[in-house]
């Protein structure tokens, strides 16, 4: 406990108004800040009866309970403080007064009442910002993101989170970013064409510079998107045509995935894309094989050339020919006057990509082996051959080894296709990217629905990284576009509860974590278990070797067998 003489030094000293009194409630002590509180001088204080003063102020019952009470909001006249009060004693340690410490709280509850006003008008300007259907977004005087609306989420698929704080480039797929530009000119600028967010959307950007007191203090834009309306009759034309002719705009860096299953065939699909050898993409359905097709052709030397789709499985044999190799007029009726240039034709100095051969006819295999062979091809009613200069990707996902045992695809083509083999991993394979796919897939879902979804929570991650996928990334892909359509407008975290339920069995489970039964044809089926075995035997070949690399003694020392075994084993599954 205080002695009165620290108080009246520390009155002299503080930054603070001290009132103090004695037993008989006089004031004893008041410095010039505490004076200015009742718009007196200390002299006309000193003396005065507390309570003519300040009215049943708690300065006494402190004195007499000899306790302390800190930060006690009071009023004096007008003015809001803020008093800590305690007893004090003489020097005989006896209880002779009370002492008040008074700080002005006026000032702190005008600025308080200004913070609540901003944060209304801040929260009134996003309510606004977020009502318009054109896309907004704020960045501050040293180029950090500052502020967007709900719209530019729609548009770009990112979240405030990814955005604020972050340089204003984040966003952008292709273009430079008129907020840097505007920043350094303080000109605004309109109608720039560019592209944003993981699905490259086509945008127009107006930007401006954001001026308050003649001083600058960053920049707004506004994207309007136009990606729709531009590529509406393009759509609609493609949509009525089952050979598609692609623009390659896939690169090895768009392929999700860290694991090392997938760093793996993205380095081997790599080596491949710079030579002009022939690759056979090898997987199942839904694990990449297109969108390894187009990064391939994006790697190469043809990457300026044409790059052209064509699904082997989605036309009948005649016509499959016909647009393959093209047709001269009156080849067969209903042939369009002056004939038809084929596809590899139109490939000529670029890549053409045959998804599902192992789906094309015995005959159709033939000619296909003479483009591979000859570098030719020859119309369909023609005898005159005709050069072309295109590289071949093929991509299945049967066994072309089975198909070969049982005489529905030739040997000769087998190998010619089978140059450079990429084997890519099916989703359980590398359950480790599931997170990453994850999160780009809810960026992409976020712009296609119109979505303000952040995340998914560790749970539902949990089912997901759980599941033995059969249905490879597309079924991850339709699995969280469902989740995304279930949840309310509202909610912004995928949960368990907006799965739909995967009812298949659990690969971690005692009865499958080491099997992966492969899907058996009709003719295997017949085999039974041993049929079961022989799959199973080769998938574990193709896969040892897939992680070495195509190195095939080490991917025998990894099996613990010897290389003269491995070759064996090779050769007895059609795979050297």
């Amino acid at each position: 406990m205080f002695r009165r003489r620290e108080f009246e030094r520390m009155a002299a000293e503080m930054n603070q108004g001290v009132i103090g009194i004695n037993l008989l409630n006089e004031i004893v002590i008041c410095n010039a800040l505490a004076a200015k509180f009742f718009e007196l001088s200390p002299e006309e204080i000193l003396g005065k009866d507390l309570w003519q003063l300040v009215p049943d102020d708690p300065l006494p019952y402190i004195r007499e309970s000899q306790t302390m009470e800190f930060n006690r909001f009071s009023r004096i006249g007008n003015k809001m403080i803020i008093a800590s009060r305690i007893p004090f004693q003489d020097e005989r340690g006896r209880v002779i007064g009370a002492v008040a410490l008074l700080q002005d709280m006026t000032e702190y509850e005008e600025l308080k009442a200004k913070v609540v006003s901003l944060q209304e008008l801040r929260i009134l300007l996003t309510a606004i910002i977020d009502s318009t259907q054109d896309a907004i977004s704020v960045v501050d005087e040293n180029g950090l993101g500052f502020l967007i609306n709900q719209a530019y989420t729609r548009l770009t698929g990112f979240t405030a989170e990814e955005v604020i704080g972050k340089p204003p480039t984040v966003d952008i797929a292709e273009g430079e970013s008129m907020h840097i530009q505007v920043a350094k000119t303080r000109q605004s600028v309109k109608g720039v064409l560019m592209k944003v967010g993981p699905k490259r959307r086509e945008v127009i950007v107006n930007v401006a510079p954001i001026m308050i007191s003649g001083q600058f203090r960053g920049t707004v834009g506004v994207l309007h998107d136009i990606s729709e309306i531009h590529k509406l009759s393009e759509e609609l034309e493609r949509a009525k045509r089952i050979i598609r002719h692609l623009e390659a705009k896939y690169t090895f860096s768009d392929i999700i995935g860290e694991s090392e299953a997938i760093k793996a065939t993205i380095g081997q699909a790599g080596r491949a894309a710079v030579t002009p050898a022939t690759v056979l993409l090898r997987g199942e359905s839904g694990t990449g094989k297109e969108l390894f097709a187009h990064a391939i052709h994006r790697s190469s030397d043809r990457q300026r050339g044409q790059f052209i789709r064509v699904n082997c499985a989605a036309l009948a044999d005649n016509l499959l020919e016909s647009e393959l190799f093209g047709y001269v007029e009156g080849a067969f009726t209903g042939a369009k006057r002056g004939g038809k240039i084929g596809l590899f034709e139109e490939a000529n100095g670029g890549t053409i990509f045959l998804d599902e051969i192992g789906e094309i006819s015995l005959n159709l295999q033939a000619k296909l082996l003479r483009v591979l062979q000859e570098r030719e091809i020859v119309k369909v009613g023609d005898n005159r051959p005709f050069n072309v200069d295109v590289r071949v990707i093929a991509a299945t996902n049967a066994n072309l080894e089975a198909e070969l045992r049982a005489g529905r695809f030739r040997e000769d083509l087998y190998y010619r296709l089978n140059v450079v083999p990429v084997i890519i991993p099916p989703l359980r394979q590398r359950r480790e990217d599931i997170p990453l796919l994850v999160h780009h897939l809810i960026a992409s879902f976020n712009q296609e629905y119109g979505r303000c979804v952040e995340r998914i929570n560790q749970e539902a991650l949990q089912i997901l990284i759980g599941y033995h996928w059969p249905g490879n990334v597309r079924e991850l892909e339709n699995i969280l576009g469902r989740a995304i359509i279930n949840m309310r407008i509202n909610e912004t975290i995928i949960e368990s509860h907006h799965l739909p339920v995967l009812a298949l069995p659990d690969v971690n489970s005692s009865e499958s974590r080491f099997l992966d039964v492969p899907h058996l044809s009709s003719s295997e089926e017949e085999g039974g278990f041993e049929a079961l075995q022989r799959q199973w035997e080769r998938d574990l070949l193709l896969a040892t070797l897939q992680r070495t690399e195509g190195n095939k003694t080490r991917a025998a020392k990894q099996l613990k067998m010897s290389i003269r075994n491995f070759y064996y084993k090779l050769e007895r599954h059609a795979l050297i």
